[in-house]
């Protein structure tokens, strides 16, 4: 009877050890996956955030200074939420601060943001105005 070759199958300790690199892999994998599925649903059950209305108000070429308020009606889920703003110029070339407050149906701020914003084209004015 002729030997048997030992090298054309794979010893023991070999095989434990890619089966200890795939579970690594795997739990390394799972893991990412946790944390992503776990940053969806914190996305999916927060309100609006202060950063939607400088993203409204970046639009505008103009800052007039006063304090604005408005709501979410246009959005369902958020139509019991409202923001308030107050633009104040820094320096007389059209350097306006504006700090940004969303506040949830139970009256508590549910996010705040301070902001600068370059309108050079802007008047000098104060008033409380409703977008």
């Amino acid at each position: 009877m002729k030997p048997r070759d030992n090298t054309a199958a794979f010893t023991l300790v070999e095989v434990m050890i890619a089966i200890a690199i795939f579970f690594m892999a795997m739990f390394a994998i799972l893991g990412v996956m946790s944390a992503g599925v776990h940053a969806a649903a914190i996305l999916r059950n927060s309100g609006p955030t202060a950063g939607m209305v400088a993203a409204e108000l970046s639009q505008s070429n103009a800052l007039e200074e006063g304090s604005f308020s408005g709501n979410f009606k246009d959005i369902d889920i958020y139509r019991n939420y409202h923001w308030v703003e107050d633009v104040r110029k820094v320096t007389t070339n059209g350097l306006f601060q504006v700090d940004f407050v969303v506040v949830d149906p139970n009256g508590v701020q549910s996010s705040i943001l301070s902001t600068l914003f370059y309108r050079p084209d802007s008047k000098n004015g104060m008033g409380l105005q409703q977008h």
